[in-house]
């Protein structure tokens, strides 16, 4: 895919240069060799990464994906226009890699070996239903997928809760984005990004990136914005600790000691009153609880505020005044505003600097969450939350409840469940005796995983679901194969609240079964009746309980698909949120003070280490570890490191080092960077040799959602000599 002096350039490998070659000249070299475009089949289909609901054609050749070819009419790809990342383009081998699960797995005298399906799905069923009659339903628990179908996270949240009988059900959503769920859903009613990924390219006037490094987490979402910048003029603000691509061409970049967001945005908000650039006819037309923010961001004076984030004064208030005068302003924000024991302060501050500016409910503004992985989004909607039944219908509501229950003749368990963070403490307190595990890696997603490995270690059973032999399928008593999203037909909901459909290209590998289909024999063997012909099946009773997906079906989907809300088949759904109230009526304002992060440096651990993703590795590395371009561009995990800091310590680029926190150590290579502030440390989390999370803080969690803070750990750095 790159070779000699490319692979140093600035070249992102997106391979657009691909799709435009006026002759073919250029070819991916993970193509070469696998047959003509004119021998394959075209298959449209939805990515398998990250949320942004990029739509392309799998090429297929004697039932194998052999290559990828993007789509430049927006009448069958909307989001993306042909633009693709380097994972989306290159990143597809894995699908036929030999390391796939191609048969059930069950463990005998401590190995885990070959099974038949009836063996294995007898075995699931017996062990799950005698916890169940011995300890009660909530002494199990599951956790559904990001990386599943719609249909599949419904008929998951639906398994746990009338088969296994509880509410203890979650998902990575816990782990990423449950603060924009509890934050702008107490703000505005709905915990969802506000607006489209197309106001990005021409609607929006300024855009405000801050916790996003967009370009390489959201590369599609990233080029609509440099694309808005460069040809339209649109004003950028970014907001970030590490010197980001984008910073490069910002109108104010503001580099911010982690952990203080908070601080921050009530800076902004403060020159924002104190200047008169207010919209007070929305604030009196559409919010609420004005006052009390007024009055809590009295004292954040830029000066102040200088003490607390490192942001000079003077940046504060140009990023205040060009957030608040261009007209149609929007947030951009991932994991860098969520992942903090005050995720939820955080993204309610987003939510307060949006409603003061009256930047809602217009094309080019909003209040707009990135979500990291395929279909997180989904996997709230569907309710694969311990608190709500899909469409974030509340468990504890009685009426709610009833309504479920009728639908699916059994009773429900009326007590909320235990999220991911509650949940392997629980398993290593012995609280949690089964666990079933579908398409998630705990073992390297999850903080601190020196305990997640212990917890998993003393449950009774524990059922893994998955196409790779994962981490954490190598821990449990059974392990079912599944397939991946170029072997099924359903549908993803991206970031923008899109559904659209995905369509099944090959076929499976060896005796690989759907994941909906495993759900459901495992249901039948559990004496819960559970069959559905197809995943369209699946779709139309999802429906008929989901109020937003309300107005959907199959034949609607196909081409560009439709924005929940759409709650009848008339309706054309909803780009825009919230154009004339809010969801929960009027928008309510949140009075936040800024709260330090629970670690901060000390004498013994001077730094402060953050952790995220690369342009070129996707969550625990499952997928794209095994797709041969993406590794070949970053085959192992590095920390980088002020280019300053480095030379006091005698660490030249490429060294090892060992970083360690109060959890743990790892090793690995040093990356230098002159663009560092010097007391902050970044190591990605895709690399299990180098694992990161054996070094993030299980127990520092946001009171409100149980978020884990990634984002912030002290830490020390040592030459290995």
């Amino acid at each position: 895919m790159f070779d000699g002096k490319l692979a140093d350039s600035t070249c992102v490998f997106c391979g657009q240069c691909i799709m435009v070659c006026p002759v073919g000249a250029l070819t991916s070299k993970v193509s070469m060799g696998k047959g003509k475009p004119a021998q394959t089949e075209k298959v449209m289909t939805t990515c398998t990464y990250c949320g942004t609901g990029c739509t392309f054609q799998l090429n297929v050749k004697d039932d194998q994906v052999v290559g990828v070819t993007s789509v430049r009419d927006s009448e069958v790809s909307p989001v993306n226009k042909g633009a693709m990342c380097v994972k989306g383009r290159f990143g597809w081998d894995f699908i036929h890699s030999p390391d796939r699960l191609t048969t059930p797995l069950i463990r005998k005298d401590g190995e885990l070996v070959p099974a038949s399906w009836d063996e294995a799905l007898d075995l699931a069923a017996s062990k799950l239903k005698a916890i169940k009659e011995k300890d009660g339903p909530d002494a199990l628990a599951l956790f559904s997928s990001a990386r599943v179908t719609n249909e599949e996270n419904y008929l998951a949240q639906k398994f746990a809760r009338a088969v296994l009988g509880t509410n203890n059900v979650d998902h990575c959503a816990r782990l990423c984005h449950a603060s924009s769920v509890a934050g702008i859903g107490a703000a505005f009613g709905s915990g969802a990004m506000t607006n489209s990924i197309a106001d990005f390219t021409g609607d929006s006037k300024c855009i405000f990136v801050i916790g996003s490094n967009t370009t390489e987490n959201h590369p599609v979402i990233g080029y609509k914005i440099r694309k808005n910048v460069r040809f339209n003029g649109a004003k950028l603000i970014v907001a970030d600790p590490r010197e980001i691509e984008l910073a490069g061409i910002a109108d104010v970049y503001m580099q911010f000691r982690p952990g203080t967001d908070v601080a921050l945005l009530n800076g902004m908000m403060n020159v924002i009153l104190a200047e008169g650039l207010a919209d007070h006819e929305f604030i009196a037309k559409r919010t609420e609880n004005f006052e009390a923010l007024k009055q809590v961001v009295e004292k954040y004076i830029p000066e102040y505020v200088e003490t607390i984030t490192w942001v000079p004064a003077e940046d504060i208030k140009k990023a205040a005044r060009l957030y608040a005068q261009s007209g149609a302003s929007a947030i951009c924000y991932s994991m860098g505003i969520t992942q903090h024991s005050t995720g939820t302060d955080n993204v309610k501050s987003c939510c307060n600097l949006a409603m003061l500016t009256g930047n809602l409910g217009r094309p080019g503004t909003g209040v707009n969450a990135l979500r990291g992985q395929n279909n997180v989004q989904v996997a709230c909607d569907m309710g694969a939350l311990p608190v709500t039944y899909p469409a974030y219908q509340p468990v504890t509501n009685p009426e709610v409840r009833a309504k479920f229950e009728k639908a699916w003749g059994v009773a429900l368990s009326p007590n909320i469940g235990l999220t991911v963070t509650q949940t392997i403490p629980a398993a290593l307190h012995g609280h949690i005796k089964g666990l079933f595990v579908l398409g998630e890696n705990p073992m390297v997603s999850d903080p601190d995983i020196t305990h997640v490995e212990e917890a998993l270690e003393k449950l009774e059973c524990l059922v893994v679901q998955d196409i790779f032999l994962s981490e954490t399928a190598q821990k449990a008593d059974i392990v079912f194969p599944g397939l991946s999203f170029a072997e099924k037909d359903g549908t993803f909901t991206s970031t923008e609240r899109r559904v659209q459909m995905v369509r099944k290209a090959v076929s499976g590998p060896g005796q690989a079964m759907n994941d909906w289909q495993i759900i459901c024999e495992l249901a039948n063997r559990m004496g819960y009746p559970m069959n559905y012909a197809s995943a369209e099946e699946i779709f139309t009773e999802m429906s008929t309980l989901t109020p937003s997906y309300g107005g959907m079906n199959y034949a609607r989907l196909q081409g560009i698909g439709l924005h929940w809300p759409c709650p009848t088949p008339e309706h054309p759904g909803t780009p825009i949120l919230h154009t004339e109230k809010f969801t929960r009526g009027l928008g309510l304002f949140h009075a936040v003070d800024f709260i330090e992060p629970v670690e901060v440096p000390d004498a013994d651990y001077p730094f402060i280490l953050s952790t995220g993703r690369s342009l070129y590795h996707y969550h625990t590395g499952t997928m794209t570890r095994r797709a041969s371009g993406l590794k070949a561009h970053m085959p192992e995990n590095c920390v980088q490191i002020n280019s300053i800091i480095a030379a006091r310590m005698g660490i030249k680029e490429g060294e090892m080092v060992r970083l360690s926190t109060r959890r743990g150590s790892i090793e690995l290579k040093a990356q230098l960077l002159d663009s560092m502030k010097e007391n902050v440390l970044f190591t990605y989390f895709h690399f299990v040799e180098a694992a990161a999370n054996v070094l993030t803080n299980a127990e520092a969690l946001d009171p409100v959602c149980g978020i884990p803070e990634f984002k912030v750990s002290a830490a020390r750095l040592e030459k290995i000599v």
